[in-house]
């Protein structure tokens, strides 16, 4: 089976969110760190949704319970990726650790950024309509940072409050569109540099292996072993995720189809815009884990 998993990131989690997933082991794990007996009215509360610590344990969570019960019923992936905090499941699904360990760190990697959001408050705005010489302008006159490349016209920018707004207001006026994210941290900039160092010292704790299956960066390109998947996981909170490269890199694997694990059905959208010969869906557009696989199953026979 040729597909790849698509690990998602913070910002479109919800109650309803992969309405097939099942309680098992990890569920447990997750709700016991949160302290909630159940997860998706905990999520109905949106304080609490917003709150990093929460959102980056729960996503982690949730995606690694998701794959867990849908592994078993296909193959092993050609290829993975995870997008932003996503990196954490991906990585884990990729054998690089084991799934209690890595919703272990979720909270610690949430806890180092939330101390730096402390002492450089901030957030993120998504930017799509603007081509890279008018993005580099708006970044430049407002001292703001790339935070994600997804495609030519659509990016994400971080920094202080004062200077996203002025950002909105400038792309606004170009014929953008700007929507700002349910984040308070600045995540993949320069503002988040304490916070890649403090994880990077929680990692080296952390016994990592190298991956089992083709695994993408959003830091780096390929990572193919333990010290480059611990460099990876730490510098992409504060380096520009190159989402638009981990896409290329996928589709270079000549993959039959692609699975999104997480929120919202974003990444799927995102590549069916970019390789719309190449089939792409959301775990939350089906009502099973059986329905998923079949879905995997029917691209592979095609």
């Amino acid at each position: 089976m040729s597909y790849a998993l698509l690990f998602s990131g913070q910002g479109n989690q919800h109650p309803q969110m992969l309405p097939w997933l099942a309680d098992d082991a990890l569920v447990e794990n997750m709700r016991t760190r949160l302290g909630v007996e159940d997860w998706r009215r905990a999520l109905a509360e949106p304080a609490w949704a917003a709150r990093n610590s929460n959102a980056q344990t729960l996503l982690t969570g949730l995606a690694l319970a998701a794959w867990g019960q849908l592994a078993p019923l296909v193959g092993p992936p050609a290829a993975i990726a995870g997008y932003s905090v996503g990196e954490l499941a991906a990585f884990s699904a990729a054998g690089v650790l084991d799934a209690q360990s890595t919703i272990a760190l979720a909270p610690q990697r949430a806890n180092a950024m939330d101390a730096c959001a402390a002492q450089a408050p901030g957030g993120l705005l998504a930017v799509s309509g603007l081509l890279a010489p008018a993005l580099e302008r708006l970044i430049a006159a407002t001292g703001l940072a790339l935070a994600i490349r997804n495609a030519p016209d659509s990016a994400i920018v971080g920094g202080p409050y004062v200077a996203l707004a002025k950002a909105e207001s400038m792309a606004l006026s170009e014929g953008a569109q700007c929507t700002r994210l349910r984040v308070s941290v600045a995540s993949h900039t320069p503002w988040m540099r304490d916070a890649a160092e403090s994880f990077a010292q929680t990692l080296e704790r952390v016994r990592l292996r190298a991956p089992q299956v083709a695994l993408f960066s959003n830091a780096a390109d390929r990572v193919r072993d333990a010290a480059s998947a611990r460099s990876a996981l730490s510098a992409q909170i504060a380096t520009t995720v190159r989402w638009d490269e981990c896409m290329e890199n996928i589709q270079a694997r000549q993959v039959s189809c692609v699975l999104e694990i997480g929120p919202g059905q974003a990444l799927a959208r995102m590549w069916n815009q970019r390789y719309p010969g190449i089939a792409a869906r959301a775990c939350e557009d089906f009502r099973s884990a059986a329905a998923v696989a079949a879905w995997l199953n029917r691209h592979d026979d095609t």
